[in-house]
């Protein structure tokens, strides 16, 4: 069963508190979303480090329930 835009926005969210999370729905299909993150704890993190923050977020489900999730980070402009 595909994920909800609103279940990973929620999951990212619970372990990102400050985060921005804006979700987009690519295919219209419930399996490849696009997801923009904003956060304030990714100011100094590389960009691997920030998407490794977002995978842990969404505790395993990359690659089995969310098929594919095309992933832009960063910190707030300053």
């Amino acid at each position: 069963m595909p994920m909800d835009a609103r279940e990973i926005e929620a999951m990212i969210k619970a372990a990102i508190p400050d985060a921005e999370v804006t979700i987009r729905d690519l295919a219209g299909d419930g399996d490849h979303y696009a997801a923009t993150v904003i956060s304030e704890s990714f100011r100094g993190k590389s960009r691997v480090q920030q998407h490794q923050i977002v995978y842990q977020a969404l505790k395993g489900q990359m690659g089995g329930v969310l098929h594919a999730l095309a992933l832009q980070t960063g910190a707030p402009a300053a």
